[in-house]
Parts: C-alpha cells; sequence; structure tokens
C-alpha cells in the first residue's frame, strides 16, 4: 500500500467565478471545451484520483452549473459574494468538520491537467511531510501570474506575491504559482479563516496560507510541472481556443 492510499484525500474545486475576460455571460467553468463543459475535466480528474470527496464551490450561473452536474455526486457550495481564492476555500469549511486528511485543491478552470501529474503531487506531499505543497511550473514571461517566493537552499516556499503586490525584483522571478494545492485538513481551515485582505484587490488571497505556515513553524514545498501547458489556465477565448487545439480529445 502506497502513501496516499493510506492517507485520507478529499478535493475542492474552485468554480465560482464568472471569468470576465472570456466576454460572455457564460459562467466561465460552463465554457465548452472539446464539447465538454470546461468543469467537467476537473471532477474526471477528481474522481480518477478515487478522492473521498469532491466538494464543488460554485457562485456564478450556480443553479445552472448544479443542473449540468447534478448526475455527478458532487457536493456543491455556494460563494455568493466574489471575495477571493481564500474566501472560496473558507465556505467549505463546514463540508470537512471533524475530518483528518489531505485537501487537494484544484481549478475548475485548468482542464488539461494530467492525473499522473497530481498523484505525483499527493505522493510528493506526502512524502515530504509538507503541511503546504503548491504546485508550481517554471516560465519564461510569467507576467499575470503568483511569484513563488523561495527561503534559500531548502526548497521551502516563504511565500506567494500577486502580480499586483508584486515588487520589480519580485516580478523577475519565473516560478509561478498554478493555483494547485495539497493542504492538510487541520492546517487549511485554521489558515483561511485567517486571512486578511491587505491587498491591492481587498481579496483574501488562498495564496497567504504559504506565509501563514511559514510564520507558524510549518514545513512548506513546492512541486514544480514540466510541462506549463498542462497547468495552463483558461482566462480568454483564445487560451479556449489554444487548449482546444492541444486537447488529445478534440482530434
Amino acid at each position: 500500500m502506497n502513501q496516499m492510499e493510506e492517507r485520507r484525500v478529499s478535493a475542492i474545486i474552485l468554480a465560482a467565478g464568472k471569468g470576465k475576460r472570456m466576454m460572455s455571460d457564460t459562467a466561465k467553468v460552463l465554457h465548452t471545451l472539446c464539447g465538454r463543459p470546461m468543469l467537467t475535466y476537473s471532477v474526471d480528474l477528481a474522481r480518477k484520483l478515487k478522492v473521498e470527496k469532491i466538494v464543488v464551490v460554485i457562485g456564478h450561473q450556480a443553479d445552472l452549473v448544479r443542473e449540468k452536474f447534478k448526475d455527478k455526486d458532487l457536493i456543491f457550495v455556494e460563494q455568493k459574494e466574489q471575495l477571493g481564492t481564500g474566501h472560496a476555500v473558507l465556505r467549505a469549511s463546514t463540508v470537512f468538520a471533524g475530518y483528518d486528511g489531505t485537501v487537494l485543491i484544484l481549478c475548475g478552470d485548468v482542464p488539461m491537467l494530467r492525473t499522473s501529474t497530481v498523484r505525483a503531487l499527493l505522493e510528493f506531499h506526502l512524502l515530504e511531510q509538507s503541511v503546504v505543497t503548491v504546485m508550481t511550473t517554471i516560465l519564461d514571461n510569467p507576467s499575470g501570474y503568483g511569484r513563488i517566493i523561495k527561503e534559500g537552499g531548502t526548497g521551502g516556499i516563504l511565500r506567494i506575491v500577486e502580480e499586483k503586490d508584486a515588487s520589480s525584483g519580485e516580478k523577475k522571478i519565473r516560478e509561478i504559482n498554478t493555483g494547485i494545492y495539497c493542504v492538510d485538513s487541520g492546517f487549511l481551515f485554521r489558515a483561511v479563516s485567517d486571512i486578511g485582505n491587505e491587498n491591492v484587490q481587498r481579496e483574501y488571497y488562498l495564496t497567504d496560507i504559504v506565509g501563514i505556515a511559514n510564520r507558524r513553524g510549518f514545513r512548506t514545498r513546492s512541486f514544480i510541472t514540466a510541462d506549463s501547458r498542462e497547468v495552463m489556465g483558461i482566462n480568454t477565448p483564445d487560451d479556449l481556443t489554444k487548449a482546444s487545439r492541444l486537447m488529445s480529445d478534440c482530434r
């Protein structure tokens, strides 16, 4: 029995956003990719991993998302106010009352992620005995993404800085946050309840749990995925077109 089979694992899929840059009233995760709503790919990934619970945080067009996925045996949690990713995870906390395990956090707008990559992330998280493990990648042009600030030589992450809050020096860092995390449940829901919104966008960033973990003396790690295309988020119609070309399902 491997470590993943010995440890309880559940998933939270963040799927509440409208996706303003999609130039459409349709919720971002309902945009069609290769003939299927985009959210389908994250749900299928979680199912292939045989996680214990799949909690989907919905917001924009919540009723329509529920209707589209009513046969999937999912747990839906609604985020009525779009106050950031940290707030979205906090909305899911009641579902995990008394739960002791690993929470895998996925994004409903990252459809090309491979099951094998996420399984490797989970194994790494458990092997490293990390409290927070962030899936990252290296980009030639990291503009627009949160930067990974590391502790020299240890592999630990000190914090994640969003682009809008980054200094000129931090913007030169090429290792970026993909929005995919493994977090120990006991720490996660305490941490998201302590997140503040002292930032440019006045949002509660899930990324802040990394800094909280460091301040409390917990172990943090980054898991670098080699193929940045795999963790590409869909934010614009052009991204959707590009993903359609890349995905084997469409061929």
